[in-house]
This record gives structure tokens, C-alpha cells and sequence, in this order.
């Protein structure tokens, strides 16, 4: 039954009750809670894993930087407005001021400094060539005029500034005052001041220390000299020289005499066309002297102290202002003096810039020498001495203040990653900020003292001329690590936390709008009017100014610590670079410190742009580059790479006797932390220590194994050893590898047949060389399954060319043998033996007389023995074995040949039914590359099974290449050969016996148990000759077998009559010849076995005529069978 379904009328009328809605939200809000702890939860894991704490500022991952420093977009006019229009006078003209001279100081900085330090630097003295310094000093004259202005630009505000300062506070008590200036001290504007006037000072310093600088420029002048003399020859305009000569003149004085600061505080300050007076005005010399001892009160508290920040550099400034203050109203301040002198002994010298160091001291007695007359000579004296003094303790400390150094810094460290951890908490957020501005403030602190302990020690004792211990430069590069690792931790937190730095700024800044410098300086020029009159309470004041100059340090905080952290004066002591990776090298577990190192070198790029001595300063950047990568090849990654290869070698090698490796009496490096560094950024380069010692290892590896090929198992094993070990991803060599037996190599024997046939013996049963004689207490083999692997590494065709030489060789020798043979004592002897042969063959059975050649044997000692004892026949003889020998090597070749085609077929299927590679792939239809790689595979197959089935007949062709030369009529005296086979075989017996015999004895000299090269000569001349036929009508080994036979048989005849006499010394005489008798006979045996065996490799069944009866046959056959084929041609069309 179909069930009716409900019309949508009868739907009932959903009340909506907003149930859904509330179950909705309580389920985003729980996925919302569950995304909230699963982010933090990964948040955490990925802290966890995060190893940047410690780490460079990483460039791949984090190539945007963020700069936190706030920029003014107001002008001053409209940041200074209140209702009294003469304040904001006064307060826009000294802002302006203070303004100009913070960008002349940095200008200063930047160029001007960089460019005179940098001066004479990137060519060495080796490389400059004559007229190389006038060149420089060209190039640089430029940039001495652009110094030269900005010089006379710093000397106009100078008196722009007094003249101001004058201006509003004037003794005259008629004069209207512009603004009332009782208890308004202005000393933000001499702290600006002083800022210049150290700008002048340093600018005159390096100057001072510049050798190179004044040595071009003295032979720059006597280039000019020239130049007049013969202005046409340097195509110069005479009336131009005596302009330019004038402009040399005056740079001279203004900056290269050591004038600049003494020319700016003798100017004449006071206005002469009745403007404003200086040096008369007491109010101003009283407010200006006030001044300068306010700022010398606070500097002086902190001199030396943990929590000094930049007042070593005001105290330069207040130098200065107090010379300036001297040069102007001729007063001096004893006590004032006394106590900056005394600050001395807390601060014995200051660093200026990168190399340059300030002695306080001799500044102050040369500038107001008045003042110093009147101190006694002990006290000055007593400066100097502890300056020494101070240098001594510096150096014993400093090992001890890397380490608690270490310690604070590590400290705030964690302090920082807490900090910054901490979630957030509204409630707590002025609390947080506060703890996080301390938290910046005591790692600015920590950066300071470490910068000013670096700079003043290493550029003390570069001024003093003293040499440094090798623990000072350890213990200063820590210290150098230590201070990147801060700025990077730093640059890291202030990029992290901009919200956190603004509302820092924002909660502690009493003015609305952004943290600037000119909203800073205007705030405190302000307070200086506005706190006079008590307007506060001194406890009012006090929190007021702590929280200014924390303003300060906040807002300019990357600057700040971008500044202390520069460690661009490192250039001028890259000495130390070397000490310092010798270090890495030696304690190998802090191999990670090398990126802070590095960090610290990039640091010197910025400064060096501003060169310009050199064509350009890319060429500066280059030397500096190449000088550090030397530097780290030699010191580091090359040291490193000889051990790591030494130690694979020795651990490889174990199994000699090598020297002691046990750790614990030798100790023990972990060169494996060095590959766990990331690659270190340096230049437009990544220094990746891992791959650089890959790549050497290598290509150590590969080079040596084409050299030696049957060592590639050692390096193979030695790569392993390396990933195991190291870690490193080695390439495999891919060369064609030798086996460990591959005994001597083909290449090697074919070269130096010569010499191989003469050492090495052949076994012809066992297809085997041995080695004659050997310094070692083994003897070297070559088997078929060593030229088989010779064969595999080098490819067949150096078969053929191994034949080659072989043929080139048996030349030599066959001409020796002709000439032997030729020889008439020889000729005369064989041809009398023939005849004698002939004549009684039919009496003796028709076998060769033992006694014959026997007598041969003797007659031939009777012409003459060599030094060594031997006969003439001795030499033939082994002549013929080494011709044995070289037909042995062929046949061995041959062997390997088909063993090496054998192993390589085997991975054929069927030999029987090889698939056409080619025909299948042109069916296919496949690309053009396909078909030609199908045709070479098909030749490869082909080649290989036609090796494999027969091989060449290399006897064969040795044979017919010879034969038709030695059977021709001029070589008849060749023919005699047959009959010198006996006494041969006779000299052979005896010298085989003597060889044997000599095994079993203690010096084994000339010992041996085989020599089938023998057998293998004689088969292959007989062949040759085509006298196997005469040689067997000899029937020579039956004679022999007779011979000894017959005296056996009559020694054991004899024995038994001495046996019943009982005669124990005849009968042991008896027992040695009957053994002497079967050594012979069994040896004549196996001569006769060896020579049968190579007989047959000749085919010596056959003679020349049937041989070429044969080859007749064949061809008739070959020919017949074509006649048929062309026959049943013909024959076809007729059946059609």
C-alpha cells in the first residue's frame, strides 16, 4: 500500500525559540578555545625546536628587517609653538643648531672617517707598482676638498653656537635680555657642542696616525713638481697648475698639519663690527664654565661603573669645551684641570674610532701647556706609568672577565626569552613594559662594557707597540662573539616587539606624538627654561630626568646598540683572525661560535663604501674578502680537511701497525660538530664547511683511485666510513673498479714484456706465471681470472694490442736465435751430429744416442761460460723459455679474453635466440635515440657472443706471421734446430733438478718448481720450422727412457749382490744414485708431457704440406658448393 506523503500545507509552523543559535555559539567559542591552546601548543613546540636563540640573525629566513625608528614628519616652527613668542625663538634656533651639528657628526661618521682610515687599504706592497701612490692620492684629493668644506662648515656653527650662547647671556646690565636667563642652563647645547668639537679632534687624530697618507702626499707634491717642470709632457695647462698648487697648499694646512680643532677654537669670536661680544662677556664665561661642570658631575659618577653608557665620549666633548672655554677667556680653573686629569687614572685612554686611540692626558697638557706648568712633573708622570700598569692587569683579567662576562650574558639571555615568553596581561602592562625597558637597558649596558674592554685593550696595545699573548686574542674574540650574539638577540626582540617599544614610548613619553630626536631635544631645552624658579621639587625633578634618559636609551635603542655593537674596528686587527681559528680548530665542541666571528667581520663592508682611493671601493671589498677566505682556508677548513682525511685513512688501516690512537692516552677531537654548522654568510657567498670538505675529500678520493684503480675498495670503504663518521654525503667515483687480486695489470706486463718473460715462470697445466725471485717473502701470481679482471677494467681491445707487442717482440728475440744458430762453432757441431745420425740411426734403432748429447752439452762449456757459470746453451735455453713464456702470456690472454665474455654474456638468456633489439623498436616506432641505442646494444650483444663462442686464434696467426720467414732457403741453417732439441732438453733436466733441489734449502735463491715456457718454445719453433716430423724420427725421449731404464735396472742388480756383503756405505752410494736416476728420468716424463701438451696448441699432428693440403680441400669444397648454388639459379626458371 503507497503511503500518501503530507502536503506542504500540513507542515507544521517552526517556532523559533533560539536554542540553534546558543548552540552555535557555545561551539564556536569551543573551537575557538581549542585553536587558542592548539597555536600556543605549537607556539611552544616550535620554541622548543627552535635552536635562533643562540643563532645568527638568519638572512634566508628572515630577509625583511624592520627599522623601529621613529622619523619626524613636523618641522621644528611647528613642533615649538606656545604663546611666548620670544621662548620659541630661542628654542628653534638652538634646536636647529643642535640639530645641524648631530648631522655633521654624522657625516663625519660615516664618510669622512671611513674614508680617511680606510685610505692606502687593498693593495699590498707586492702589488703596487711605481706611481701606484700618486694615482691614490689623485683619486683622493677630491674627497679632501669635500673634508675641507665640511671642516670650514663645522668651524661657522661652532660660532654660530658661542655666538647664540653669548647672545642671551649678556653681563651688561643695561642691554635688554631676551629672555631671563638666572638659573636656565642650557647644557643640552654644550653637550652638542662638545660632540663637534670631538668630531674636529678625531678628524685630527687619524690624520695624526695616518703614515701612508702623509707619504703619498709628500710624493704627490714631487709629482707636481715634475709636472711644472714639463707641464706639456703630462698635457697639463701651465696657468692651471699654480691654482691647484695654491688649493694643495691650503688643504695642507687646514687638514694635514694637525690644525683642524686649534684652527676652530682660535677664531676670532668676537664680532668686530660691534655685534655680539665673547670673550668680555663674564656672565657667559661664568654660565660657560657652570655648564661644563654640571656635565663633568654626571659624567663622572659613572665613569668606570657597570652602568656607564656614553660618557667616556662626553668626556672627550668636555675636553674640548674646556680648551675652547681657555682658548676664549684665557681663565683656567685649576682644581677643574686637577680633576679632569685625574679621571686619567679611571680612564687611561679612549677609543675615537675603529683604530683610533686618545690619550686625555697629553691632549690637555699640549692644548693649555699655561695649566700644566703649574701641576708638578710626578703626577704627570704618574698618568703615564699607570696607563702601563693598566694595560699589565687588563691582560691578566681578561680571561676572567670573559668568563663572568659570559655568565651575565647568558643570564640575560634567559631573562629576555622569559620575558618576551610571558603571555600578556592587561592589568599588568605598565608593570611588563617596565620590566622589559630594564630588561633592554641591562643588555645596552652588558653590550657597552664589552665594546669599550675590546676596543681599548686591542688598540692599547696597538698603540704601545706591545705584542698580545695568544690567551688576550682568545679571550677578546669570546668577547667579540659575545657582543654579536647581543646585538642579534636584541636586533631579534625590538623587531619582535614593535607594539611593545611603542607603548614603552608611548607610556613613559609626556609628549603627544612619537618618540623623535627633535621632539626629545626640544622637551629637554624646554625643561631648561622651565625648571628654573623651583618649579620643581629637587624629588619632583629627579624621577622627571631618570625618566628623560630612559626615554633616550629606549627610542634610540637600535641605534644605540647597533653602535656599541659594530665591530668594524676588527679590520684594523685582522691579525687576530688567525689565533682565533686555530683556536676553533683546537676546541672543536664551541664550533658554532665561528658565525658570531664572521657576523663580526660583515661589519667592516658598510665602512669600507666609503673609500676612495681606489677605482672603486668594490676592489677594497675584494682584497678584504680574499685576505679573510685565505685566512680561513689555511687556518681552518684545509687543517680540517687533511684531518678528517688522515683520520678515515688510519681508522681504515687499523689492521697495521700504526701509531698509538688511543684516545685516552692521545686525546680525542670531535671534528663532527664542524659539519652540523649551518652554511656562515659571508660577502655574496655561503662558507658551507660540510660541502667544502666533501668536495675535497672527493675529489682526494677520485684522483687517487685513477691512479691507483685497484685501491678503489679502500676508498670505497673510506667514503662509508665518512657518512657513518662525519655525516657526509659522499658522490661515488664511478670509475671502472680493479679487484683486490688483480695481481700485475695488462697495461703494466705489455709494456714491459721484456723484462715480464724473464721474471715470471709459466705453469702450462695450471695456466699460471709465478714470480722468478722476490724481495718480499711472497711471490707475485698472475692467474687468468687476474688478466680477466685486467680485461674488464681496460676493455678487449687491448687484447689485440697486447699481440701486437708480443709479435714486436718475438722479432727481437727470433733475430738472437737465428744469430745463435748461425754461429759456426754451433752450425759445425749440429751438422756433424746429423751426419753422424744418419750413419749410425739403423745400428742404434733409430734413436738418438744419449752420449751424443751428452757430448754436445760438454763441448759447448768448453767455448766459454759467462761470469755467472753459464754455458752458451744455458743462455739459448732461456731464450727459448722466455719465447715460451710470451706464447704462454698470449694463450693466457686468450683464456681471459673468453672468461671476460663469458662473465659478461651471462646475463644473455639464450645465446641460442638473441632478440634483434633494433627490429623491435622500429616496430614500436619509437624515437631516433631509441633506434641508434637498440643498434649498439644489438653490436654489444653480438660482439659478445662471437668473443665468447670461439675467440681468436692468436697461436694460429703467430704462427703463419713467422713460419713462411723461417722455412725460406736463406734461413737454412735455422733447419738444424731438431737436432740441438737433445742436448737442450739435457741443459733443461739439470737446471730444472738444480731449481728443485734448491726449495728445500735455506737460501732459496734461483729456486723454482716449474718452468713450462721450455716446452712451449720448443713446440712453437718446431711448429715454425715444420720439423716435428724429424724431431720425433729422433725418437730422443725413448733413448732416454732406455738409457735411464738400462743403469736402474743395473744398480738394483748391484744392490742385490752388495746386499748380502753388507757393505752399509756402498749401499747407501747405491740408494742415492738409484734415487738420482728416477729424479732424472721422472723429469725427462714431464718435460716429455709439457712438450706433448703444447705440441698440441701448435697442431703438430700435422705437417706443412698436409696442412696446406687441407686448406686446398676447403677450398675446393667452398667453390663447389657455389658452382651448385649458381646452377640451381639457372635451372629455375626452367621448372617454372
Amino acid at each position: 500500500m503507497a503511503v500518501e506523503t503530507l502536503s506542504p500545507d500540513w507542515e507544521f509552523d517552526r517556532v523559533d525559540d533560539g536554542s540553534q543559535k546558543i548552540h552555535a555559539e557555545v561551539q564556536l567559542k569551543n573551537y575557538g578555545k581549542f585553536l587558542e591552546e592548539y597555536t600556543s601548543q605549537l607556539r611552544r613546540i616550535e620554541d622548543a625546536l627552535d635552536d635562533s636563540i643562540g643563532d645568527v640573525w638568519d638572512f634566508n629566513l628572515d630577509p625583511i628587517a624592520l627599522k623601529l625608528l621613529p622619523y619626524e614628519q613636523s618641522s621644528l616652527l611647528e613642533l615649538i609653538k606656545t604663546e611666548n613668542k620670544v621662548l620659541n625663538k630661542v628654542i628653534t634656533v638652538y634646536a636647529a643648531l643642535c640639530c645641524e651639528i648631530k648631522k655633521l657628526k654624522y657625516e663625519a661618521e660615516t664618510k669622512f672617517y671611513n674614508g680617511l682610515l680606510f685610505y692606502g687599504e687593498g693593495a699590498t706592497d707586492s702589488s703596487m707598482v711605481e706611481g701606484d701612490c700618486q694615482i691614490q692620492m689623485g683619486r683622493f684629493i677630491s674627497f679632501l676638498q669635500e673634508l675641507s668644506c665640511f671642516v670650514t662648515r663645522c668651524y661657522e656653527v661652532v660660532m654660530n653656537v658661542v655666538h647664540q650662547l653669548a647672545a642671551l647671556y649678556i653681563s651688561n646690565k643695561i642691554a635688554p635680555k631676551i629672555i631671563e636667563t638666572t638659573g636656565v642652563h642650557f647644557q643640552t647645547m654644550y653637550e652638542h657642542l662638545g660632540e663637534l668639537l670631538t668630531v674636529l679632534l678625531t678628524l685630527d687624530e687619524i690624520i695624526d696616525n695616518h703614515v701612508t697618507l702623509k707619504e703619498h702626499w709628500t710624493m704627490y707634491k714631487r709629482l707636481l713638481k715634475s709636472v711644472h717642470h714639463n707641464p706639456s709632457k703630462f698635457g697639463i695647462q701651465e696657468e692651471k697648475l699654480k691654482p691647484f698648487e695654491k688649493f694643495l697648499l691650503k688643504l695642507e694646512g687646514q687638514l694635514l698639519d694637525g690644525m683642524i680643532f686649534q684652527a676652530c677654537i682660535e677664531q676670532q669670536f668676537d664680532s668686530l663690527n660691534g655685534g655680539v661680544s665673547v670673550s668680555k662677556n663674564s656672565t657667559f664665561a661664568e654660565e660657560f664654565a657652570h655648564s661644563i661642570r654640571s656635565i663633568f658631575a654626571n659624567v663622572e659618577a659613572k665613569l668606570g661603573e657597570p652602568s656607564e653608557i656614553d660618557q667616556r665620549d662626553k668626556y672627550v666633548g668636555i675636553c674640548g669645551l674646556f680648551v675652547l672655554h681657555f682658548q676664549i677667556f684665557r681663565t683656567i680653573d685649576k682644581k677643574f684641570y686637577k680633576s679632569l686629569l685625574d679621571i686619567c687614572k679611571k680612564v687611561p685612554a679612549i677609543t675615537l674610532t675603529a683604530n683610533i686611540i686618545w690619550f686625555p692626558d697629553n691632549f690637555l697638557i699640549q692644548k693649555i701647556p699655561a695649566a700644566a706648568k703649574l701641576l708638578d712633573r710626578k703626577s704627570l708622570q704618574a698618568i703615564k706609568i699607570h696607563r702601563d700598569t693598566f694595560l699589565q692587569q687588563k691582560a691578566q683579567s681578561l680571561t676572567k672577565d670573559v668568563q663572568s662576562y659570559y655568565v651575565f650574558v647568558s643570564s640575560w639571555m634567559m631573562k629576555m626569552e622569559s620575558i618576551l615568553s610571558k603571555e600578556q596581561r592587561m592589568d599588568k602592562f605598565a608593570e611588563d613594559l617596565t620590566n622589559r625597558c630594564n630588561v633592554f637597558i641591562q643588555g645596552f649596558l652588558y653590550a657597552y662594557s664589552i665594546s669599550t674592554i675590546i676596543k681599548t685593550t686591542m688598540n692599547l696595545y696597538m698603540s704601545m707597540q706591545k705584542p698580545m699573548t695568544k690567551t688576550s686574542v682568545k679571550a677578546l674574540c669570546r668577547l667579540v662573539e659575545l657582543l654579536k650574539k647581543r646585538v642579534i638577540s636584541d636586533k631579534k626582540y625590538s623587531e619582535q616587539r614593535l607594539d611593545v617599544l611603542s607603548a614603552l614610548v608611548l607610556a613613559e613619553n609626556t609628549l603627544n606624538g612619537p618618540s623623535t630626536k627633535q621632539r626629545r631635544l626640544i622637551v629637554s631645552l624646554a625643561l631648561s627654561v622651565g625648571t628654573q624658579m623651583k618649579t620643581f621639587k629637587d624629588e619632583e625633578l629627579f624621577p622627571l630626568q631618570v625618566v628623560m634618559k630612559k626615554l633616550d636609551l629606549i627610542s634610540e635603542l637600535r641605534e644605540r646598540v647597533q653602535t656599541q655593537c659594530d665591530c668594524c674596528f676588527l679590520y684594523w686587527h685582522r691579525a687576530v683572525f688567525p689565533i682565533y681559528l686555530d683556536d676553533v680548530y683546537e676546541n672543536a665542541v664551541d664550533a658554532a661560535r665561528l658565525h658570531y666571528m664572521f657576523s663580526a667581520l660583515r661589519d667592516c663592508v658598510p665602512a669600507m663604501m666609503h673609500a676612495r682611493h681606489l677605482e672603486s671601493h668594490e676592489i677594497l671589498l675584494d682584497c678584504y674578502d680574499k685576505e679573510i677566505m685565505e685566512i680561513l682556508n689555511e687556518h681552518l677548513l684545509d687543517k680540517l680537511c687533511k684531518e678528517i682525511e688522515k683520520d678515515l685513512r688510519l681508522s681504515v688501516h687499523t689492521h697495521l701497525k700504526l701509531d698509538d690512537r688511543n684516545p685516552f692516552k692521545v686525546g680525542m677531537k670531535d671534528l663532527a660538530l664542524f659539519f652540523s654548522l649551518n652554511p656562515i654568510r659571508f660577502f655574496n657567498r655561503f662558507i658551507d664547511i660540510r660541502a667544502y670538505v666533501t668536495h675535497y675529500l672527493d675529489k682526494t678520493f677520485y684522483n687517487l683511485t685513477t691512479v691507483a684503480l685497484h685501491d678503489w675498495a679502500t676508498y670505497s670503504e673510506m667514503r662509508n666510513l665518512a657518512t657513518q663518521r662525519y655525516g657526509l654525503v659522499m658522490t661515488e667515483a664511478h670509475l671502472p673498479s680493479q679487484t683486490l687480486e688483480q695481481g700485475l695489470d695488462v697495461l703494466e706486463i705489455m709494456r714491459n714484456i721484456h723484462i715480464f718473460v724473464s721474471r715470471y715462470l709459466y705453469n702450462l697445466n695450471n695456466q699460471i706465471f709465478i714470480e722468478r725471485t722476490s724481495n718480499n717473502k711472497h711471490l707475485n701470481t698472475i692467474n687468468i681470472r687476474h688478466i680477466a679482471n685486467s680485461i674488464r677494467t681496460h676493455g678487449t681491445g687491448i687484447m689485440n694490442t697486447t699481440v701486437n707487442f708480443t709479435y714486436q717482440f718475438l722479432k727481437k728475440k727470433f733475430y738472437i736465435f737465428s744469430q745463435f744458430m748461425y754461429d759456426e762453432h754451433i752450425k759445425s757441431r749440429l751438422i756433424k751430429d746429423i751426419r753422424f745420425f744418419r750413419e749410425v740411426k739403423d745400428q742404434n734403432d733409430h734413436k738418438y744416442p744419449f752420449e751424443r748429447a751428452e757430448k754436445f752439452n760438454r763441448g759447448i762449456r768448453k767455448l766459454g761460460i759467462t761470469p755467472e757459470g753459464q754455458s752458451y746453451l744455458d743462455q739459448f735455453r732461456q731464450l727459448i723459455s722466455q719465447i715460451g713464456n710470451a706464447m704462454g702470456y698470449i694463450r693466457m690472454i686468450r683464456s681471459g679474453g673468453l672468461h671476460c665474455s663469458s662473465n659478461a654474456i651471462r646475463f644473455v638468456p639464450d645465446l641460442e635466440d638473441i632478440v634483434n633489439f633494433e627490429e623491435l623498436v622500429k616496430e614500436e616506432g619509437l624515437a631516433e635515440e631509441t633506434l641508434r641505442a637498440a643498434r649498439h646494444l644489438d653490436s654489444v650483444l653480438s660482439d659478445h657472443t662471437r668473443n665468447s663462442a670461439e675467440g681468436t686464434e692468436y697461436f694460429k696467426m703467430l704462427v703463419d706471421v713467422f713460419a713462411p720467414e723461417f722455412r725460406r732457403p736463406k734461413n737454412i741453417h735455422l733447419r738444424n734446430f731438431y737436432i740441438i732439441v737433445p742436448p737442450l732438453t739435457l741443459n733443461f733436466v739439470e737446471h730444472s733438478i738444480s731449481c728443485k733441489e734448491k726449495l728445500n734449502k735455506k737460501n732459496k735463491i734461483g729456486a723454482a718448481f716449474t718452468d713450462d715456457g721450455f716446452a712451449m718454445g720448443v713446440a712453437y719453433i718446431l711448429k715454425l720450422l715444420d720439423q716435428y716430423q724429424e724431431f720425433d724420427s729422433l725418437h730422443w725421449f725413448q733413448s732416454v727412457r732406455e738409457k735411464y731404464l738400462k743403469e736402474i735396472r743395473a744398480v738394483a742388480k748391484q744392490q742385490n749382490v752388495q746386499s748380502t756383503s753388507q757393505d752399509e756405505k756402498l749401499l747407501q752410494t747405491m740408494n742415492l744414485t738409484q734415487k738420482r736416476l728416477d729424479v732424472y728420468l721422472q723429469e725427462f716424463e714431464l718435460l716429455y708431457f709439457s712438450l706433448s701438451s703444447a705440441r698440441i696448441f701448435f697442431r703438430a699432428d700435422k705437417t706443412a704440406a698436409e696442412e696446406n693440403q687441407e686448406k686446398k680441400e676447403k677450398e675446393e669444397t667452398k667453390t663447389s658448393n657455389g658452382d651448385l648454388s649458381d646452377s640451381t639459379v639457372s635451372a629455375d626458371p626452367v621448372v617454372k
